[in-house]
Order: structure tokens, then sequence, then C-alpha cells
């Protein structure tokens, strides 16, 4: 009677709440819900930073400024890297090995600690060609790849490079890599649907489909 009466098949009504309730699930991952930094986290994580395995390969002045600077949106970082034409020494066999190889090692394990930190990868090109508009620019020095990660908040950045499962895949990155540079950059024109806009579109479908099964079931 109450199926009957809100005008809802029975055995479908509820396949909406589950959609909403994957959604929501799904925001509380992918959004910052604690603001911007602040001060003492800034220099906690500053203070890890000098102590961790990859100390040493970014300016603290550089990151320091970004933190301070922190509005609590989420952000892109932009890589280019050149990967070693020639096999490197593998950091735990030392056979060598392709670095394209070494390279992959590192982005599995760093997808994985990503993701649970609220990321994910935006964009991942191999370069084709040299440079084609360019002026007061040093020389080409050979990228290999091209790539851009969605980060989730600054925070999430800081705990994402002192995690103890990128820390051990650092080794294969510095290993593979000749040279690299990575900024961050925030968004302002994307043609592509975004995941909250997509994830909400997807999860309205399979509720929608649920719904017309579940109608053609009674019916037939």
């Amino acid at each position: 009677m109450i199926d009957q009466a809100l005008g809802i098949l029975p055995g479908a009504w509820w396949a909406w709440p589950v959609a909403l309730f994957a959604y929501l699930v799904f925001r509380l991952w992918y959004d910052n819900w604690g603001g911007p930094l602040k001060p003492a986290e800034i220099d906690a994580f500053l203070a890890q930073m000098d102590r961790s395995p990859t100390a040493g390969y970014t300016d603290p002045a550089v990151v320091r400024a970004f933190l301070e600077a922190d509005d609590g949106r989420e952000f892109v970082m932009s890589n280019l890297v050149r990967l070693h034409p020639e096999p490197q020494p593998h950091p735990v066999s030392g056979q060598p090995t392709k670095a394209l190889v070494l390279m992959q090692i590192y982005v599995k394990r760093f997808l994985r600690v990503l993701v649970r930190h609220g990321g994910h990868p935006l964009l991942a090109m191999r370069k084709v060609g040299g440079y084609v508009d360019a002026w007061a620019t040093p020389p080409d020095p050979g990228w290999t790849i091209v790539g851009a990660m969605r980060y989730r908040s600054r925070r999430d950045m800081m705990k994402l490079s002192l995690d103890s499962g990128l820390s051990d895949a650092h080794p294969f990155k510095t290993a593979a890599t000749a040279m690299t540079f990575s900024f961050p950059a925030q968004v302002i024109v994307a043609f592509a649907l975004r995941p909250r806009i997509w994830v909400a579109l997807v999860l309205a479908l399979m509720a929608s489909l649920v719904h017309l099964l579940s109608l053609i079931r009674i019916l037939v």
C-alpha cells in the first residue's frame, strides 16, 4: 500500500536511497572536509619532511609558501619526467632494469597511496615530439612522460609524501628518473566531466536500470 501510494513499484524504491548513500560516501572520500592548513600543521609537516627519505628533492621554502597559501581547495600536480634511456640498477636486486619498468613499479605503489589520500590520476601522456611552441627556454631535454594528478588538498599532499608506502617506493622513482619537475595548478576550465558529476550520473543510471528491471519483472 505504501509503495502504491508513493507511485513506486514494490522492490524498486530501495535503489534510489542506496544510490544517494553511495554518492554521499563518495563525497566524504573525495572532498576536503578539514579546511585550509593551520600554522601548527605546516610546521609539523615540514619537520617530518626534513627527516623523511625524500628530503633533499624539494626546496622547503617553496613547499612552505605553497602550504601557507592553502585555500582548502583541490589542485592538480603537473609532472614532466625524462626517464633514463639506458637500464638502471634495480633498487633491490641491483640488476640492470629498464627505466620504464622501474617507473611502473613506483607508479603502481604511488597510485595506491594517492587514492587512499583522496587523489587520482587525471592524465598520463607519452611525449611524441619536440617543442613546437617555445621561446626564451632551455632546449628540450627529451621529456618522456607528462602526467597530471588530482590531490584532494595540500594537507593530503603532505600526508602522501610522508606515507611509509610511498617512501618505500621512492627509490624506484629516483632510479628511473634522469630529470623531472612538478608544479601545482588549479583547474580554470575543464571540458571533461569531473568525478563529482559523472559519479552522480553513473549512480543515477544504475538506480534507473534497477527500477526499470523491477518494473519489467512485475509487468511480465
